[in-house]
């Protein structure tokens, strides 16, 4: 796959970061983004090192021109991009007596629409490629759960599992296949943040809810990403899966 390019958003840490690694180390040349250019150059030495090929761009998935622009430069060096990982997203405690207008934008601004505008710009290479898969992340609180006090996260969770069944119709004649996948707890920054999410010792206890008997690495979400990225995955599209250590399946 030495001449496939791959991009993935938000790779400089957790899930984003993991991704990247995993579609190096299948062949992928990775285009590494993020808002976080010390965090993401990381990872580009270390795939390098590893052997394989990537390079970093800032990107901030709320310019709609920032996004426009390193999908063009991309493609100008290296034409289409095969596979693209949507992963880009914050998580806040907000309760909704609380909640203003801004917080409540910046959530799907960053979540779904910032997803939007990155799959917006690499679609017509795709289409002109005849060919082209995208990962969307979404999550079980959203796909399945609720989460109380991050109604505007689970909104826009739920929304990308609209956005891929939707795309998925629209681009399959095109060879474009779109599906995501649902994380269940996976041990990352965002999950250990124990304001906005659950940290160390809530890690532990949801833990011991789980069927398989712990919480996720962000290497087993990149894993299914590298799979419906894939030839494997050829006659998939539309779906989104959950990968949650059998959570959603015993509630």
């Amino acid at each position: 796959m030495s001449d496939q390019v791959a991009l993935v958003t938000g790779a400089g840490i957790g899930l984003g970061r993991a991704t990247a690694l995993a579609l190096a180390n299948a062949g992928y040349h990775v285009m590494v983004t993020d808002v976080l250019p010390e965090e993401g150059h990381g990872v580009v030495t270390e795939i390098i090192e590893r052997g394989g090929a990537a390079e970093f761009h800032a990107l901030d998935v709320t310019d709609t021109a920032a996004a426009n622009a390193v999908v063009e430069k991309i493609q100008d060096q290296y034409g289409a991009i095969s596979a693209l990982v949507l992963n880009a997203g914050i998580a806040r405690t907000l309760p909704l007596g609380t909640l203003e207008d801004a917080a409540w934008d910046e959530t799907m601004n960053v979540n779904l629409k910032g997803m939007m505008r990155v799959m917006r710009a690499a679609i017509p290479g795709m289409q002109e490629n005849g060919a082209g898969a995208i990962v969307c992340l979404s999550s079980i609180v959203g796909a399945v759960l609720g989460w109380s006090e991050h109604i505007p996260y689970v909104a826009s969770k739920g929304g990308v599992m609209g956005m891929v069944r939707s795309a998925a119709l629209e681009f399959a004649g095109a060879g474009i296949r779109v599906n995501g996948i649902a994380p269940g707890v996976i041990r990352s920054a965002q999950t250990l943040d124990p304001v906005n999410s659950l940290g160390e010792e809530g890690l532990a206890a949801f833990a011991e809810t789980v069927p398989l008997g712990r919480v996720g690495n962000p290497e087993d979400i990149a894993d299914v990403a590298v799979f419906l990225l894939s030839d494997k995955a050829r006659y998939l599209t539309g779906q989104v899966i959950a990968v949650d250590g059998g959570t959603t399946i015993s509630l």
